[in-house]
C-alpha cells in the first residue's frame, strides 16, 4: 500500500477544499482517472490517479482542506502490475540518475519487488504506519529535526525513533513498539503534519508470524542517503506523476508533464527560470540537476551589463553576495504570529524604574554557598521572582487575564512567573509555577531546570503552559532598557536591564556606589492602568531593595 500525495496545484497554492470525490474505497482505477475534484483559491481542479490499482483509503471528507505534499488517499497496486518487468526497473534506475549516489523510492520499491518475487514462497509480512500524534495543543505540523533510527533498522518500544521540532519545543517520538523500520517519510528540515504517517515499521510480533526461513533484505538507504524524490510518504510523490493542473504545459511527456524529480522542481522554482527551456539530458528527456544548474550558468554569462557598467551581471552578484533564503519554522514562526497578534490587538503602555540592588546582591552572597551546598545554584532571578510572587498577591489584577471578549476579568489562583530563554531553537518562555508558594531553594532548582532544558530546545510542553506574569532579563546580555511584548493572554510583562555601579546620595547627601538595575514595564490598558502599575512596582521594589522585609509576607 501507498499513498497518493497531493502534488503542487498551482503556484502559491498549499491547501484546498476536497470537493468531491470521484472514487470510494474499494474502487479500482486506472493510470490518470479522475479520482477527486478538489478546490483552490482560484479554480476548481480535478486530480488524476497516478498509477492503477486499489483504493484503500481516503484520508479526507469531501468539504474537509487538504495540504499539498500531504497524503490524499492511499493505493494498493494491482497483482499484475508487479510483473511489468524490465521497463518498470528501467523508470526507477532513471528515477535515481537524478542524483549521483542517492536511491529514489521507485528504485528501492521496484528492487523489493523483484527480490520478492524472486524468492520461492516466501512473502514480506505487511508493513503498517506509525500516525504522528497530537504533540501540543492547537499544533498541526512539525519540522523533523533528527532521525534516530534507519530504515531497516530493528527498534523496541518506547525507544526514541525521531526528534521533531513544534512551535513550542522539541518533542521526543518514541516507537510505538517493537518491529522494523521499513520506511522514513520525511528527511531533516522537513514539515510533518499531525495525524499522517511519519514511518513505517513491520511490528515485532508480525514478522515472528511470517517466520520465513530466508529473507533477501534489499538495502534500505538511511534519511540523510535518501534520493530527492522520497520527500513524502511514498514512491507516489515521484516526478513521473502528472501535476494536476498542468496537462498542457510544454509539450513533452504524458499531458505536457516535463519529467523531472521535486528537488529539481524546487531548483527551478528558487533559480526562477523555467523547466521547458532547460534541455534534458536523462532519459526520456528527464531534466536533472546538472542540467538546471548548467543552464543558469550559461544564462549568467549571456545576460550583457547595462551600458558602461564595464562588468557583467554574473561578477556583480558575486561581489554582492547572493541572497540567502530561510523559511520561517518551529519556534521562530510560532513566534512572529504570537508577537504580531499581541502587538496588533492589545494596547500597550510601558513604565520605568530604578531599584537599587545593593542589599538583595549581599543576601545573595550570604545564600549562595548554603544553596551550593545542596547542588542549587543560586542567581538574583529567583529571589526576583519570589518578590513579585508576594507583589501579585497584594495586587492580584496583575496575576489576571481577560476573556475573549474582554468582557470578564479572571483572577487566576497561583503566579506562575515565566521567564524568556534565548535557546538554539528560539525564544522560549517556560514558567515556574505557584512561585508565591515555593521557596527560594525550591524557585533556584525550578530556573536551572527549565533554563537548561529550554537551551537544549525539550521544554515539556506543561512547563510551557500556564504562565500568569512574564519576566525578560535582557540584562545578561548587556541590555538596559526594553519595550517588551505582551505575552498574551497575560497583561504584564518586565524587562530587566543590567545591574551597573553607578554614584548615588545617601541619607546623609554622601556620594556612594550602589548597584542599579533598571526595569521596563509593558501593561495591558485595557485592563491595568498607570497608578496600578506604579503601586505594584513600588511593592515589589521594596522587596528588592530591602529583601529582609519578604520574610514577613511569607507563607
Amino acid at each position: 500500500m501507498s499513498d497518493f500525495i497531493l502534488p503542487d496545484i498551482g503556484e502559491g497554492i498549499v491547501e484546498c477544499e476536497l470537493v468531491k470525490w470521484l472514487i470510494k474505497e474499494g474502487d479500482v482505477i486506472e493510470e490518470d482517472q479522475p479520482v477527486a475534484e478538489v478546490m483552490t483559491d482560484k479554480a476548481l481542479v480535478e486530480i488524476p490517479a497516478p498509477q492503477a490499482g486499489r483504493v484503500t483509503r481516503l484520508y479526507h471528507r469531501e468539504g474537509e482542506t487538504a495540504r499539498v505534499h500531504a497524503p490524499l488517499f492511499a493505493v494498493e497496486p494491482l497483482a499484475e502490475s508487479a510483473g511489468q518487468g524490465d521497463e518498470s526497473r528501467d523508470e526507477a534506475a532513471d528515477q535515481a540518475a537524478d542524483e549521483p549516489g542517492a536511491g529514489s523510492a521507485a528504485a528501492t520499491s521496484s528492487a523489493a519487488a523483484s527480490d520478492t518475487a524472486g524468492a520461492e514462497g516466501e512473502e514480506e509480512p505487511a508493513s503498517e504506519d506509525f500516525i504522528l500524534p497530537d504533540i501540543g495543543e492547537g499544533i498541526v505540523e512539525c519540522e523533523v529535526v533528527e532521525w534516530r533510527v534507519r530504515e531497516g533498522d530493528e527498534i523496541e518500544e518506547d525507544q526514541p525513533v525521531v526528534d521533531v521540532m513544534t512551535d513550542k519545543a522539541l518533542v521526543e517520538i518514541t516507537a510505538p513498539r517493537a518491529g522494523r523500520v521499513t520506511r522514513l517519510y520525511y528527511q531533516p528540515r522537513e514539515s510533518a503534519r499531525v495525524h499522517a504517517p511519519l514511518f513505517a515499521y513491520v511490528p515485532r510480533d508480525r514478522q515472528a508470524d511470517a517466520a520465513p526461513s530466508s529473507r533477501h533484505e534489499p538495502a534500505r538507504p538511511g534519511p540523510t542517503e535518501r534520493g530527492p524524490t522520497e520527500r513524502g510518504p511514498t514512491e507516489t510523490a515521484s516526478a513521473e506523476r502528472p501535476r494536476a493542473c498542468s496537462r498542457a504545459d510544454t509539450g513533452r511527456g504524458p499531458y505536457g508533464r516535463i519529467p523531472a524529480s521535486p528537488a529539481v522542481r524546487r531548483l527551478v522554482r528558487e533559480l526562477g527560470v523555467s523547466l521547458a527551456d532547460v534541455p534534458g539530458s536523462g532519459k526520456h528527456g528527464r531534466v536533472l540537476k546538472e542540467d538546471i544548474l548548467a543552464f543558469e550558468k550559461s544564462r549568467r554569462v549571456e545576460i550583457p551589463a547595462p551600458a558602461g557598467a564595464g562588468e557583467s551581471v554574473t561578477t556583480e552578484r558575486a561581489t554582492q553576495g547572493e541572497v540567502r533564503v530561510e523559511p520561517l519554522r518551529g519556534v521562530r514562526a510560532a513566534m512572529a504570529r504570537r508577537m504580531s497578534e499581541a502587538a496588533a490587538t492589545i494596547p500597550h503602555f510601558s513604565y520605568g524604574d530604578e531599584i537599587d540592588v545593593t542589599e538583595l546582591l549581599a543576601l545573595r552572597q550570604q545564600l549562595k554557598p548554603l544553596a551550593e551546598r545542596d547542588g542549587t545554584r543560586l542567581t538574583l532571578m529567583p529571589l526576583i521572582m519570589k518578590a513579585l510572587g508576594l507583589a501579585v498577591t497584594a495586587y492580584p489584577i496583575l496575576n489576571s487575564r481577560l476573556s475573549d471578549d474582554a468582557s470578564e476579568i479572571h483572577y487566576q489562583p497561583h503566579c506562575n512567573v515565566g521567564m524568556a530563554v534565548d535557546s538554539r531553537a528560539g525564544l522560549l518562555v517556560p514558567n515556574v509555577k505557584r512561585v508565591e508558594r515555593l521557596s527560594i531553594r525550591e524557585i533556584a532548582a525550578e530556573v536551572a531546570r527549565l533554563t537548561e532544558a529550554a537551551r537544549e530546545g525539550r521544554v515539556a510542553q506543561a512547563d510551557l503552559q500556564g504562565g500568569t506574569i512574564s519576566i525578560s532579563n535582557i540584562g545578561v546580555l548587556g541590555g538596559t532598557y526594553a519595550a517588551p511584548i505582551i505575552n498574551p493572554p497575560e497583561v504584564a510583562i518586565v524587562a530587566l536591564g543590567r545591574v551597573q555601579r553607578l554614584p548615588r546620595f545617601d541619607a546623609d547627601g554622601k556620594v556612594v556606589s550602589r548597584a542599579i538595575m533598571t526595569i521596563t514595564w509593558s501593561g495591558d490598558h485595557r485592563i491595568l492602568d498607570g497608578g496600578t502599575l506604579s503601586r505594584f512596582c513600588n511593592r515589589w521594589k521594596e522587596y528588592l531593595e530591602a529583601p529582609q522585609t519578604m520574610l514577613l509576607d511569607m507563607t
